[in-house]
């Protein structure tokens, strides 16, 4: 209780409320005076022709879309390979991260979308067509059921491990579809990744029952960058990884860094922070990458009045 009865001391000290014995309660006070600002959380699904099953999905919509006549900045926010559409949520804290961003004023409101495909990669390749799914039919879903801005300058895409991998892939493939992207601890493995990668054994780098070196050259993001670098789009990147990451990401994502800071000076970001290939790296810089990927986005705009919530 100490620890935190400093923490509130402080706080209401720097907002000119009484300190002292009393701090704790004047702060506990003004913040039951001030209003609330928290987003919603909606479970989602589609039924997916490609895969001949629901595809599930959580949506993340900022404190006030349901009364505003607004169309949002939207990021797709992807997991891990063993990850689901509840990770950034439960383990990343997501939602706090982003009440706490918006109320703030650190970024604008952002409605964030949080795809769940276990094992898949979010590519298409010897398994399940992931990135067929996640651009032909949730993209444009999230588009006709929510207000978002639906061209390059609201997109943004980001992700952990995996998502990371997928955030550099997708980013390179489509320059024209994200205004900027986040790779959190990517698996960007060259030339191939390491024995105790779950790429080794999940299905999409797969073939006659074992892992398949030339599916995961094949899909890895070097092929895509080496076209990226030809036409004139600029994606602006936020990278990040662990210093003691276990699979040595630290070293593969500041290859990633050099290649793209060449192609496209101050258009990129390299962070190296205290941690692991772990949640604690991921959500603690969750934030951090926020901020950036927003400075590349469009602020929410005005939205048609046939897509407004009805007046009462």
């Amino acid at each position: 209780m100490k620890r935190f009865g400093s923490r509130f001391a402080a706080l209401a000290t720097s907002m000119g409320l009484p300190s002292g014995a009393w701090a704790g309660a004047a702060l506990a006070a003004w913040l039951a005076a001030a209003p609330a600002l928290a987003g919603t959380v909606l479970e989602q699904s589609l039924a997916s022709p490609t895969l001949g099953r629901d595809y599930r999905f959580t949506v993340y919509l900022p404190d006030g879309y349901a009364d505003a006549c607004l169309s949002y900045p939207v990021l797709y926010l992807l997991h891990g390979a063993n990850g689901d559409e509840h990770d950034w949520l439960v383990k990343g804290k997501a939602e706090s991260t982003l009440d706490a961003l918006i109320a703030g004023g650190a970024i604008p409101p952002t409605v964030v979308v949080m795809p769940g495909h276990k094992q898949m990669w979010w590519v298409d390749a010897n398994a399940e067509k992931s990135q067929t799914v996640l651009m032909t039919e949730l993209l444009p879903e999230v588009e006709r059921r929510f207000r978002t801005i639906a061209d390059r300058s609201g997109r943004l895409v980001a992700g952990l491990s995996a998502g990371g991998l997928a955030a550099a892939r997708l980013s390179f493939q489509y320059p024209d579809r994200f205004a900027a992207a986040g790779a959190l601890s990517p698996a960007v493995y060259e030339p191939l990744p390491p024995a105790t990668s779950s790429a080794m054994k999940d299905p999409p780098f797969q073939k006659d029952g074992k892992f398949d070196p030339e599916s995961w050259q094949r899909l890895g993001w070097r092929p895509l960058f080496d076209a990226y670098r030809t036409q004139p789009l600029v994606v602006p990147f936020y990278i990040n990884s662990g210093d003691i990451d276990r699979f040595e990401i630290a070293y593969h994502a500041a290859v990633l860094f050099r290649d793209l800071n060449r192609h496209q000076p101050g258009k990129a970001v390299f962070r190296v922070v205290a941690g692991d290939h772990e949640w604690p790296v991921w959500a603690g810089t969750l934030g951090d990458a926020l901020k950036y990927l927003s400075g590349h986005a469009s602020a929410p705009v005005e939205a048609p009045p046939s897509a407004c919530p009805p007046k009462t």
